[in-house]
């Protein structure tokens, strides 16, 4: 049996980086990723995949993504079962992301132009080295 997935899409918003109560680092985000075809009005429409990631990197994924990244996810579906605040049973799916390609570079602030003042910017992973978690 196989159970792996790997999306490309951008974060919908900033990771949310929280340690559990064992210490654990977990890191949530969601990935906006179109689809191959448009719809009826000739617009792309996208689905948008809740992600989790653990341990090391979990605390690289809150360190390094921020809403807009363009990131590859590789890791396994799971749905699981769990109790909602008001006391109802509830059903959710989610992608338990192993490996994160970081695909662009941070812009700094939205909408910010590159810097170039010949200061050396922040060192980030290499994009063709997934980062794997351990």
């Amino acid at each position: 049996m196989l159970n792996r997935i790997q999306l490309i899409g951008r974060l919908t918003r900033d990771p949310e980086l929280r340690y559990i109560a064992s210490g654990q680092p977990m890191a949530q985000f969601t990935l906006a990723v179109d689809r191959d075809f448009r719809n009826a009005e000739g617009e792309r429409e996208a689905d948008f995949i809740h992600c989790v990631t653990w341990r090391t990197l979990a605390e690289q994924v809150g360190q390094y993504c921020a809403k807009g990244r363009l990131v590859a996810v590789e890791g396994r579906l799971q749905t699981r079962n769990y109790e909602a605040q008001d006391g109802t049973r509830r059903k959710t799916t989610e992608v338990i992301g192993d490996r994160v390609w970081f695909l662009d570079s941070p812009r700094g602030e939205a909408g910010a132009e590159p810097r170039d003042d010949g200061e050396a910017s922040e060192a980030l992973p290499d994009p063709d080295d997934p980062i794997a978690s351990h």
